[in-house]
């Protein structure tokens, strides 16, 4: 069953906000600039750090907000008469992983705070393994007809 009980718009913004989070962290790496897709008209804003790093940081924050609603609905109403499905399950708890290791992130780049380079680096790779797994796990739940998160009990 592929129906949600979350609204149409809201599945989208998640999805525009994947995206958005997906393409700025991307940046972070400067891939676009290295791969001259910043130089196609209309795409330079991709070479922009700051620009890059404050639409993550503005993307993450709605994200947070998204699944702030979602776990609270999920809590006092559709728990009761929905469960996660398989795919539904990994990829809550790649969101899951991804907002721990990104608050990390985070909380790296606040002033006076020190990590190891070592730690830094296993963070950042995680990361960006995590981002990748959920849009594998996307795909894979698309291709095989199971895009739900919860399905009827």
């Amino acid at each position: 069953m592929n129906r949600t009980p979350l609204p149409r718009p809201l599945s989208r913004l998640f999805v525009l906000l994947a995206a958005a989070l997906a393409v700025s962290g991307l940046a972070q790496m400067p891939l676009f600039k290295r791969y001259y897709l910043a130089d196609i008209p209309g795409l330079a804003w991709l070479n922009d750090f700051y620009f890059t790093h404050m639409m993550h940081y503005v993307a993450a924050a709605l994200l947070l907000a998204l699944l702030g609603y979602v776990a609270a609905r999920w809590l006092r109403e559709w728990s009761h008469g929905l469960r996660l499905t398989a795919s539904g399950r990994v990829r809550v708890a790649l969101v899951l992983a991804l907002v721990l290791t990104g608050a990390v992130r985070m909380y790296k780049n606040q002033p006076g705070v020190a990590m190891e380079p070592f730690t830094v680096m296993i963070v950042d790779w995680t990361h960006l393994g995590l981002a990748l797994l959920l849009g594998v796990a996307a795909v894979a739940a698309r291709l095989a007809g199971r895009r739900a998160y919860a399905e009827p009990r």
